[in-house]
């Protein structure tokens, strides 16, 4: 295993979207800071890359590189956003929103936890459960919603309290039932403690580090498994990619590799050399939201209703990864860089992956006459990163084949959020993991923006059902069905659903460039595992706040304000806002510069074995080329060892 040499963080004269250097973000927070409306109470929540417009990336004409600042004044309880160009040295606009939150900074979600645990009511709460060191108590900050009960116009936020035996147990073993805080985060104070009744604390320790699994663990075991001999992934001639900067080129595949503290890992302009030229496939694609509802009534629960990326930013809490643990084979690290609160610079290292494997046999067919074999193995590049938010842990995965397929894909892993119930109960909304432990029912939500350019910039999209005809003249033995293509050629026809049963995808094609057979070249979105949010119809939490999830493809005219599916600023927000609005133009889409958005979901009911730490469950969606190609991609793969062939 080798881990190549880093790209230079030094981005201060990077290409026109390469994600912002530390020099970077510390110069525009310099001059913002001169600015007259920042005060000595705004916080810089985030600093990112201010993209260029499409036309001139595309031209060629980018001459400035901008960053973009989302700042929030305690004071004034307001929330600011500046442009400040890097190449000229001035803040070029600067604007102040009323009635919005920004997302969670990293500094209030560590001191939420402190003025909680300093409350007189919650430390009576926890005495009145038997607990009297307070410090093993562990408090994980979560963002309130839109709760009725909370004051409108407050910062606020909502620890939820689990108790460790020793610290580096396990706490989510063992939570607090029924207890509630809710603080402000500008005051920093506990504006109320509720506690719906004593539940008691299970008591069997659910550790997963094996110097901590013992007797009485849930589950238990009492030696590692010895019999995993080394799996080494060697390649002595290095990897077949190369990377200049941001820049990746691996086999035909050409693509940028960004990032922003809100989406996390960005892809750029995603190309596909064929015959000579390079084809565009992407101009950029990234994860716009997550969503996780909880579907527990219960008091400790019913206010789940998390968007990830816009009320934390899934950017900020990415892991470093580490050779032989997170990635396997020659590896090549990007770091990631985002701001503090003080608007200086923090890196993130190693935190985005980038190797290839290989993934099985590519295509194979063997001459029975002639005993005559051919086969070709495949490989996939993998760009990957993995986010810690709270309990969980999310691994987000791009695939680019070489037979020109893209996978997108999510792990989940970590620790569930858990329940208690008193002994010998059942939960109604949850599975038992442990003696008085369960797992809440919940759903995790994820939507990907995908700035198509399929060969260019105007693109159509068709729905594709297969449809069977009646028996019949013509179709006499019952057997005959067609292929039914519609041009989704408005906004509001483009807001669809998944059907299996009709074997159900969507094309983007290029109604300008056509193929050998005279066909309009395409790509299709193969759906993945999806299901519907089951919270009900008009309600705040669901419908309202994250219409997004209802409908799994939607369809959009780029416009390059419209970046997120749930809205810019979802944290407290009533909704109202991000895709069900963005439609509401019902612009045109026929032969137009499109934005595909595909939701997506995991549908998490509970299992024993998801406890104390939850295997990896995976989820996602395919884009595979539909007569972009006049044949197989892969078929110029060279051959494998010569005794795979016959002669």
């Amino acid at each position: 295993m080798t881990q190549l040499a880093e790209p230079s963080t030094d981005t201060s004269r990077g290409a026109p979207l390469d994600p912002l250097g530390p020099e970077e973000i510390s110069a525009a927070s310099a001059l913002i800071r001169e600015r007259s409306e920042f005060g000595s109470s705004t916080r810089f929540v985030s600093i990112a890359l201010h993209e260029p417009p499409k036309g001139h990336v595309l031209e060629g004409s980018v001459t400035d590189r901008q960053a973009f600042a989302v700042l929030y004044d305690r004071a004034t309880a307001q929330t600011g956003e500046a442009v400040v160009s890097l190449g000229r040295r001035e803040v070029v606009s600067w604007r102040t929103l009323t009635g919005v939150q920004p997302s969670v900074m990293l500094e209030e979600f560590m001191a939420a936890e402190e003025v909680a645990r300093n409350d007189v009511r919650w430390q009576e709460a926890m005495r009145r459960r038997g607990v009297e060191d307070l410090s093993l108590a562990m408090l994980d900050p979560w963002a309130t919603g839109y709760d009725i009960d909370c004051a409108p116009g407050r910062r606020l936020i909502k620890p939820l309290t689990f108790l460790r035996s020793g610290p580096d147990d396990n706490g989510y073993a063992r939570p607090v039932e029924g207890l509630l805080v809710v603080v402000d985060l500008d005051r920093m104070e506990v504006v109320d403690v509720q506690d719906h009744g004593v539940v008691p604390l299970p008591t069997q320790p659910g550790n997963y580090a094996p110097e901590l699994v013992g007797p009485g663990n849930v589950p238990s075991f009492d030696r590692v498994r010895d019999d995993v001999r080394p799996l080494e992934i060697t390649q002595p001639e290095g990897p077949s990619f190369t990377v200049e900067g941001r820049r990746v080129s691996w086999q035909k595949w050409r693509l940028t590799v960004g990032f922003s503290p809100r989406e996390g890992l960005v892809l750029h302009q995603v190309s596909y050399e064929d015959q000579g030229r390079q084809r565009p496939v992407l101009y950029r694609a990234s994860l716009s939201e997550m969503y996780i509802p909880y579907g527990d009534p219960a008091p400790t629960h019913r206010f789940k209703n998390v968007f990830d990326e816009g009320e934390y930013g899934v950017g900020f809490l990415l892991n470093p990864l580490e050779l032989g643990c997170d990635c396997l084979g020659e590896i090549f690290y990007f770091d990631a860089v985002v701001n503090d609160n003080d608007g200086g610079p923090m890196t993130i290292p190693n935190a985005i992956c980038l190797h290839e494997e290989d993934f099985g046999v590519a295509w194979k067919h063997t001459d029975f006459r002639t005993e005559k074999v051919e086969v070709r193995r495949s490989r996939r590049l993998v760009v990957s990163c993995f986010a810690t938010v709270g309990n969980y842990e999310y691994g987000f995965f791009w695939y680019f084949y070489t037979d020109g397929t893209i996978e997108y894909e999510v792990k989940l892993t970590g620790v569930i959020s858990t329940g208690a119930i008193a002994p010998g109960e059942t939960p109604a909304h949850g599975t038992l993991v442990a003696p008085g432990l369960y797992g809440p029912h919940h759903q995790h939500f994820f939507n990907v923006r995908l700035d198509m350019t399929v060969d260019g910039q105007r693109n159509d999209v068709h729905e594709v059902n297969a449809e069977t005809f009646p028996v019949g003249p013509g179709n006499e033995t019952g057997n005959a069905w067609v292929v039914r293509k519609t041009l989704l050629e408005r906004e509001s026809e483009a807001v669809r659903l998944a059907d299996p049963l009709r074997g159900r995808y969507w094309t983007v094609s290029n109604p300008d460039v056509l193929n050998g057979t005279g066909e309009p070249v395409a790509y299709k979105l193969q759906p993945g595992e999806c299901t519907l949010p089951m919270q009900a119809e008009q309600t705040h939490q669901g419908w309202d706040r994250a219409g997004f999830a209802y409908k799994h493809l939607w369809v959009t005219q780029y416009d390059p304000a419209e970046r997120y599916a749930s809205g810019d600023y979802p944290n407290q927000s009533a909704g109202s806002d991000g895709l069900p609005k963005y439609v509401q133009a019902d612009r045109s889409l026929a032969g137009e510069d499109v934005v595909v958005w595909y939701s997506f979901s995991a549908h998490h009911v509970v299992r024993p074995e998801d406890w104390p730490v939850m295997p990896v469950s995976r989820v996602g969606f395919h884009l595979k080329p539909v007569g972009f190609f006049d044949g197989n991609p892969a078929l110029d793969l060279p051959r494998s060892a010569p005794a795979c062939h016959g002669s």
